[in-house]
């Protein structure tokens, strides 16, 4: 396969299967159930920083001084994007989204912010995995994995988001697929500008450690801990490590076929 093959693949399968699941979790199953999928995602998130992206970064980077800064940078930056609300997303069970204080919707206006800001996430989703793949199919494959983890949770909140703004189920839907086609456009687009850009690569990658670091770290990890019983926080360890153990896991195979 070649490396744009790679790219349009994973961006593809990222953006529906992510849409996929999420609409059968929030059409179907219980809020109760999210805090799986966001415990997983945890995991899957951290293993792709620290046992492939981080790694990989500093080792391609013209000095150590510069990712630190280059990530850095992004973390600042992520949180700027996150008060402007252009990645405002909800991860946690008692929210506005989840459990809203009256059985009205507000006719639109808050889905609408959603989409914006889900649009502008996938897009530069798709320019970190290609980014990725562009540095080596390994790194791709275990960023993409990373990126639909952190998906799924993520959509299923826009998903019920919509629904309270007072859009159907099929609009719902519709504007979710769309969305997702930002990741598809952003992965291609990020190909060829970044095949004359080689010198972006390191960055980018930096930007993605970053962006995975902020979303695990500031926005699905304080969820975890609205649940301080023992069981559910035992319950949270293991699958955080299970999203770990996939991670490695696909990183051995990788390496192993490379």
């Amino acid at each position: 396969m070649t490396i744009l093959t790679w790219i349009v693949a994973a961006t593809v399968l990222g953006g529906v299967m992510s849409v996929a699941v999420a609409a059968a979790f929030a059409f179907k199953a219980k809020i109760t159930q999210i805090p799986v999928l966001i415990s997983y995602a945890v995991g899957a998130l951290l293993g792709a920083v620290f046992l492939d992206l981080l790694p990989h970064a500093f080792g391609i980077a013209d000095s150590p001084e510069q990712m630190a800064g280059t990530i850095l940078f992004g973390i600042l930056l992520f949180f700027v994007l996150e008060k402007l609300v252009l990645w405002r997303h909800c991860h946690v069970e008692q929210c506005e989204a989840h459990d809203p204080p009256q059985p009205v919707h507000d006719h639109g206006r808050s889905g609408m912010m959603i989409m914006i800001g889900d649009t502008f996430h996938n897009f530069v989703d798709g320019v970190l995995i290609a980014a990725a793949f562009l540095a080596n199919v390994e790194l791709g494959v275990v960023t993409a994995l990373a990126i639909i983890a952190h998906e799924v949770p993520q959509e299923v909140g826009d998903f019920l988001i919509l629904l309270h703004s007072g859009y159907t189920k099929a609009q719902a839907l519709l504007l979710n697929m769309l969305s997702s086609a930002a990741m598809i456009a952003g992965g291609v687009l990020a190909y060829f500008a970044l095949q004359t850009m080689q010198q972006w690569i390191s960055s980018l990658i930096g930007l993605a450690v970053a962006s995975m670091l902020y979303v695990s770290v500031a926005d699905l990890i304080p969820g975890l801990h609205r649940r301080p019983e023992i069981q559910a926080t035992v319950q949270q360890v293991i699958l955080i490590a299970l999203g770990v153990a996939t991670i490695w896991l696909v990183g051995e195979l990788a390496h192993s076929q490379a």
